[in-house]
């Protein structure tokens, strides 16, 4: 039975950190069952671990029954691939794949080809194109003018979600030059019942949030690199200065590889020198240095 935003399934793409914590909101909040897709074993193992740890904190802290934590984990399966989506008749996919524009159009080219017309395609990307995205949703041998390829990019629209997703509160609403006002709609009520409030942004390279975030973490780290300021003081200016909740290297150490992915996507989309990233950054990850998920990056985490 659908809910008020209308979605009676929701399948999601990617079991780690981003994507499980979107399958968590859907589950819990929206309450929608929950379709779980990750080529990887390992990682589905390790997204099912963190939602149980997640969903235990609730009851434990009071924000939720047991009963109402069960309910909320029996709606989240895991599925091998999406031939189940179909199967299931999912009204919408969120993807939440590595932060690469390859992949992804590869994902939405074989989401097109697999799913009902009618099935809302949902890009969790934080920097890369949504129009880009749709245009590889075209059906082959059609030309973009073509009724078909018109229904297929029409339904695909950026849902970007904050990394941790149960704790972070904004959303954006990117549209694709392409997108229809129903799948705007629609998307935008989904992220209000995944509990969230929701921004809108034009497509342009970074949106509104790592449009601005991005170039402060990358002049941070250039900071750094010039031996203008040590790490540490650094970070102390902006968490006692400016009364940020953490210092800009710190931030980054969220994911150094995500950072500088995006850094490149706002370089390439714009040809702006400014958004030029640091050869710091660019070593760092290198060196596989990507911060707390590898244990390195700014500060250890071993």
């Amino acid at each position: 039975m659908a809910l008020a935003h209308g979605m009676r399934k929701v399948g999601v793409i990617g079991a780690g950190q981003m994507g499980l914590g979107i399958a968590f909101v859907s589950a819990v909040h929206a309450k929608v069952p929950v379709l779980l897709h990750d080529r990887s074993a390992s990682q589905i193992k390790s997204g099912l671990a963190l939602m149980d740890k997640l969903l235990g904190k609730d009851v434990s802290k009071g924000k939720m029954t047991q009963e109402a934590a069960n309910e909320a984990r029996d709606r989240v399966t895991v599925v091998d691939g999406l031939t189940d989506f179909r199967q299931a008749d999912v009204d919408m996919v969120v993807e939440a794949a590595t932060e690469n524009v390859d992949l992804k159009t590869k994902i939405f080219g074989s989401l097109a080809a697999e799913l009902s017309p009618k099935t809302i395609l949902a890009s969790n990307t934080s920097s890369i194109s949504i129009t880009k995205i749709a245009a590889s949703t075209i059906p082959e041998g059609k030309t973009a003018a073509h009724p078909e390829a018109q229904q297929s990019t029409s339904r695909v629209v950026g849902l970007h979600f904050f990394n941790p997703v149960p704790v972070m509160k904004l959303v954006e609403l990117i549209g694709a030059v392409q997108t229809s006002q129903e799948t705007l709609d629609r998307a935008r009520a989904f992220a209000v019942a995944c509990g969230k409030e929701v921004t809108s942004s034009q497509d342009v390279p970074g949106f509104v949030a790592n449009a601005l975030l991005m170039p402060f973490l990358n002049e941070a780290i250039m900071c750094l690199e010039k031996g203008i300021a040590t790490r540490d003081d650094i970070d102390k200016t902006f968490r006692l200065g400016m009364a940020h909740p953490m210092g800009p290297l710190q931030l980054g150490d969220i994911g150094l590889d995500t950072c500088l992915a995006i850094q490149r996507t706002l370089y390439q989309g714009t040809g702006d020198s400014k958004y030029r990233p640091s050869v710091l950054l660019e070593r760092m990850v290198d060196a596989q240095w990507l911060g707390k998920k590898s244990g390195k990056g700014f500060y250890d985490y071993q």
